[in-house]
């Protein structure tokens, strides 16, 4: 149960419309473009930056949903992966509850005014998604739930405004595939609207055009299917190399890119960008480079022992379940065709086995399981 509602809180934040006068954020250009601008900040880790343009609009709308879901971001982003801080998600989830108030203050109870929808949507996601990840699966349906009900109004609103794209997207993608992953979860979907994977996949690349405040994050997202799912990375770099182009300061899409670059064969590439996250030893990103560098050494350089140091160094280094999960599976696969080769078959189907204890692609997982 604790990815169930993992796909309900992909929903991040979306841009302050609204067809009513009350909307007065919506008229102010100035205001919007600092919304918009703290943004691109947060994602390319300039917070002192984007934390300056959000009080210029707290300061001009005080107690505005739009500034608590600014602020939230802010600490999703600068404590990352902010689960593991309690002080800091404690924070995170006051922040996402003020915004709640907020929003009933502004437009009252269960309103379906499209801002209010929107802000909803992602406070109660974004809280769905931290208790998940925390393990409080209660606290993470009941707010799930919550989050698919302004979801159902949002997919109303796709004719709108081009962001829709994503949220739509995501949904019709994720409501298809995920319980093809999970059929555990069947039984708590039949109540969902359908979906249609092929349609999200064209309605998120949409988004990744002409989208403004959600082009990042269907770029992210449209990545990690490709990845995940549909196993086709070279579509991958397509959208990470969007990303690091427009956030060059986020070791997030650093690190996804180089691994969209490895899974297509593009050693060369991944190499020169590797470098560069070398450089950060701290978290779990010390986990992704030297599963990265074991690749390199293994099917670029075609060195097996230098490959296997690094897969056996990577193994020792903590993951973290929603980021670098996948790279202790890979790790796993690596040290198993390397005793394959080796001609040891009880070692590889042994590391195999240990991969798929790990394993959430499918291409990998098809590997392990093709292995005899």
């Amino acid at each position: 149960m604790q990815n169930t509602f993992r796909f309900l809180c992909l929903f991040i934040l979306l841009p302050v419309f609204s067809s009513t006068s009350r909307a007065q954020l919506l008229n102010d250009p100035a205001s919007l473009k600092n919304v918009q601008n703290s943004l691109d900040k947060i994602y390319n880790y300039e917070f002192e930056e984007a934390q300056t343009m959000i009080d210029q609009v707290e300061k001009k709308y005080p107690n505005h949903p739009v500034s608590y879901i600014l602020d939230s971001f802010i600490l999703f982003w600068k404590y990352l992966p902010i689960k593991d801080n309690p002080v800091k998600s404690k924070e995170y989830i006051h922040k996402l509850d003020q915004c709640l108030e907020a929003i009933n203050k502004k437009y009252g109870k269960n309103s379906l005014d499209p801002e209010a929808v929107f802000y909803t949507m992602v406070a109660r996601g974004y809280m769905a998604m931290i208790y998940n990840y925390r393990g409080e699966m209660v606290s993470a349906a009941g707010e799930g739930k919550k989050a698919y009900n302004a979801f159902v109004e949002g997919l109303k609103l796709i004719n709108r405004n081009p962001e829709f794209y994503f949220t739509s997207g995501m949904y019709n993608y994720y409501v298809e595939v995920y319980p093809e992953e999970h059929p555990i979860v069947k039984p708590l979907l039949m109540f969902f609207k359908s979906g249609d994977k092929a349609l999200g996949l064209k309605q998120i690349d949409n988004a990744t055009k002409v989208g403004t405040i959600t082009k990042a994050e269907s770029c992210f997202y449209i990545s990690h299917i490709y990845l995940k799912y549909e196993m086709k990375p070279e579509k991958a770099v397509f959208y990470m190399d969007k990303l690091v182009s427009l956030y060059p300061r986020n070791p997030v899409y650093l690190m996804k890119n180089i691994e969209a670059l490895l899974l297509s064969g593009k050693y060369e590439l991944a190499e020169k960008e590797l470098g560069n996250l070398k450089k950060i030893n701290t978290g779990f990103y010390p986990a992704a480079w030297r599963t990265f560098q074991g690749i390199l050494e293994e099917k670029n350089k075609k060195n097996d022992t230098a490959a296997q140091k690094e897969y056996l160094l990577a193994l020792k280094t903590p993951h973290d379940d929603q980021y670098t999960k996948e790279y202790h599976a890979l790790a796993y696969a690596g040290l198993a065709r390397i005793s394959g080769r080796a001609g040891n078959k009880s070692k590889a189907k042994d590391y195999y086995k240990k991969c798929l204890g790990k394993a959430e692609y499918r291409s990998v997982i098809k590997e392990a399981k093709a292995f005899k």
